[in-house]
């Protein structure tokens, strides 16, 4: 398994951590030069992360561990109407961009009201392609409550927030963790209680993801997702022709590819992944977002060699 990490320096003598984080079997995710400042974010094997927090003390750089780079999150609002949107969930969503994790904003269609609120199947499905769904509530303790049959049987984590301070979790079945203080707010989330909020909703949601990844580890997939992400990017020419930020986006347990699935499934399938055909180790399907592909990566115990 990879450790996901976050370097932060000078660019002088990058090129060293850079040759280092090869020669360890790591890869860096993303690069981003600003003057003469660079933050790298990079996945390196568990077991040589202290060898990269070596080489950047050497460098008088930063490390610290990122467990939502290389992961994708749904922030799940109850509609797309002005009263739930636009300023807890959005600002929800840029906060967490800023610890690596790419997210994407979802509204339900007839989620809205305590009584009469709905979620789809199509719904669920989506979400359940994410590895994290953070639903975004509101003011009232009650109807959040009320509203718990919309993630109650949803199929991966789910950190549920609202502005009341405390519930207790047990009162909101299919949510794994419940992060107060981010309510309706008709206004950004600037003040100091927004601020520790959001940063309490980072450690949970990191939290989870981290406990996620030592499951795994148990059994792994046979290629670990970044890997599938690299070699997707310099095996399939038409990655190079989606505009769309990430055209490869990785999970924790596959990728999402952004091609359409009819024209360029069989492709992506046939992409050799170490000594591996794709199609071979993963579930390959349609994604109900947008026709893309959606790559599972099966674990170990699952494939009959």
């Amino acid at each position: 398994m990879y450790e996901t990490l976050t370097y932060q320096g000078g660019v002088h003598r990058h090129e060293e951590l850079k040759e280092l984080i090869e020669d360890l079997g790591g890869f860096v995710l993303q690069e981003n030069m600003l003057q003469m400042d660079l933050i790298l974010t990079l996945a390196v094997p568990i077991e040589d992360v202290d060898r990269v927090r070596d080489k950047a003390k050497e460098l008088l750089g930063k490390v610290k561990i990122a467990p939502m780079a290389g992961t994708e999150i749904a922030i799940v609002s109850p509609t797309l109407a002005r009263h739930h949107l636009p300023h807890s969930a959005c600002d929800i969503s840029e906060y967490l961009r800023r610890y690596g994790a790419k997210d994407n904003m979802i509204g339900l269609a007839r989620g809205a009201g305590k009584g009469i609120s709905r979620i789809s199947e199509d719904e669920k499905r989506l979400i359940e392609e994410h590895d994290l769904a953070v639903f975004a509530l509101g003011s009232f303790e009650q109807c959040i409550k009320d509203k718990a049959h919309l993630f109650s049987d949803i199929n991966i984590p789910v950190v549920v927030t609202g502005s009341p301070r405390d519930i207790d979790i047990g009162e909101l079945p299919g949510a794994d963790a419940y992060v107060g203080g981010l309510g309706r707010i008709p206004r950004r989330l600037k003040r100091g209680e927004d601020i520790r909020a959001l940063r309490r909703l980072v450690e949970v949601v990191e939290d989870i993801l981290d406990r996620r990844r030592r499951e795994m580890a148990a059994d792994p997939p046979l290629v670990p997702s970044i890997l599938v992400k690299t070699e997707i990017e310099n095996q399939v020419p038409a990655i190079r022709e989606v505009y769309s930020p990430t055209p490869v986006t990785s999970q924790l347990d596959g990728v999402r590819v952004k091609l359409n699935y009819d024209r360029h499934q069989e492709e992506i399938a046939d992409v050799r992944v170490s000594d591996y055909r794709l199609g071979d180790i993963a579930d390959i399907r349609r994604s109900m977002m947008y026709d893309y592909i959606l790559v599972k990566l099966l674990p170990e115990s699952s494939i009959i060699q």
